[in-house]
């Protein structure tokens, strides 16, 4: 008789927790990739896993549900990839007719431009995991459109404050042709301006040269000039960039899109408690997470804490609390992560690495902003014409 009492208070008890005597609440949220034929490049590098992006989303969505199954929040995804834009909006559109609100986007700016418009006045919210175009965070500025990849500004001033801590601010800049090329390049140079570094040499690389067969001959005489600190290199692709390290005119390091790289995310980030979050990506997708896949990560796990704070899946609540001071993404790299009102983008900081090791992370010590360190990383307000989420 007292153990049925027991169970009796028991059950009573637990659903007077919150949460326990509710109804499930479905948080449905979907991938989206395009498809673009990879252009032929003068090096032999490892190519992007194919399921880059999708697995940091799959991973998300597992870490999301290991929380939510307390609170009764389940979270489920579609995914889909295509080769055009049209398909991937017919998609999307009809996800949106079956009630999904969120979706990440893995697709160049051009496409994520097009999409955002198509959906301007829907009641979704969209998420640039793929595009570090800073256009779309200073001139574009996407509806409804919040970007959890670093742009090539966040990028290029992380590697900046490396530099002048080291009062090495003479720089070789070489740039490929290609378009990712020539917006990282852009932004190398307004971090110059910024910090005052001296561009010792800024030249195109236009050749068609097989590298892998001359690159002792071509890449001193390319890099012959006065004195400089550090080659800055802008190939995305890596067309030619591998090719400049070791070879140049002067021995001196290289950076960018090759030597010392910053990045998003990288597999030598262990503090934090970041290793376990390494540890779970192994173990589910069988590789090193990357950057595509952290930022569509980041995306998810956004959604996931404004749903969890919020307890309401509606896309307008989740975007306010988003864009609250109460926001605060704990993204493994050591701060609290938030997005910036004016652009939607996330602040966080820029690992600096090279293939196997992690150098530093920006911004670094000495660097300081009146609201957020974090904000010496990318466009302030001041230097981009959106006001988004403004209020």
């Amino acid at each position: 008789m007292l153990r049925n009492l027991l169970q009796a208070v028991t059950a009573t008890c637990l659903l007077c927790l919150p949460g326990l005597s509710q109804a499930t609440l479905s948080i449905p949220l979907a991938y989206l990739k395009l498809e673009t034929e990879s252009a032929p490049v003068l090096s032999n590098i490892l190519p992007e896993p194919e399921d880059a992006g999708l697995q940091g989303v799959q991973l998300a969505i597992s870490d999301s549900n290991t929380t939510g199954r307390f609170l009764k929040h389940e979270y489920r995804l579609e995914s889909a990839a295509a080769d055009s834009v049209a398909a991937l909006i017919t998609q999307a559109q009809s996800w949106l007719e079956e009630g999904i609100h969120y979706f990440v986007l893995d697709m160049p700016a051009a496409g994520l431009r097009e999409f955002a418009a198509h959906f301007a006045d829907e009641p979704v919210l969209l998420f640039n995991a793929g595009s570090r175009d800073t256009g779309l965070r200073s001139r574009d500025c996407p509806a409804n459109t919040l970007h959890t990849r670093p742009s090539d500004a966040m990028l290029a001033d992380a590697l900046g404050q490396w530099y002048v801590s080291r009062k090495q601010k003479n720089w070789f800049l070489i740039s490929g042709s290609r378009a990712q090329d020539n917006g990282f390049a852009d932004a190398l140079r307004r971090t110059a301006k910024r910090y005052g570094i001296t561009l010792v040499a800024d030249k195109a690389w236009t050749f068609d040269t097989d590298l892998r067969r001359t690159a002792a001959q071509e890449m001193p005489a390319f890099t012959r000039a006065d004195d400089y600190d550090a080659v800055v290199v802008a190939d995305v692709a890596g067309d030619f960039g591998e090719y400049v390290l070791h070879n140049t005119w002067l021995p001196r390091p290289v950076a960018g899109t090759q030597g010392l790289m910053p990045l998003a995310w990288h597999r030598s980030v262990e503090q934090w408690g970041a290793a376990q979050l390494q540890k779970r990506f192994e173990e589910q997708a069988g590789r090193w997470m990357n950057s595509a896949d952290y930022a569509a990560w980041a995306a998810v796990r956004s959604v996931a804490e404004a749903v969890t704070r919020t307890n309401s899946a509606e896309p307008g609540g989740v975007l306010d609390y988003l864009m609250s001071d109460d926001f605060e993404l704990a993204g493994f790299k050591g701060r609290k992560l938030s997005y910036r009102r004016w652009n939607g983008q996330l602040r966080q900081p820029v690992p600096l690495v090279h293939p196997r090791a992690l150098v530093a992370q920006a911004p670094l010590d000495g660097f300081l902003h009146p609201e957020t360190e974090l904000d010496t990383l990318g466009l302030e307000q001041r230097e981009s014409d959106c006001a988004l989420f403004v209020r």
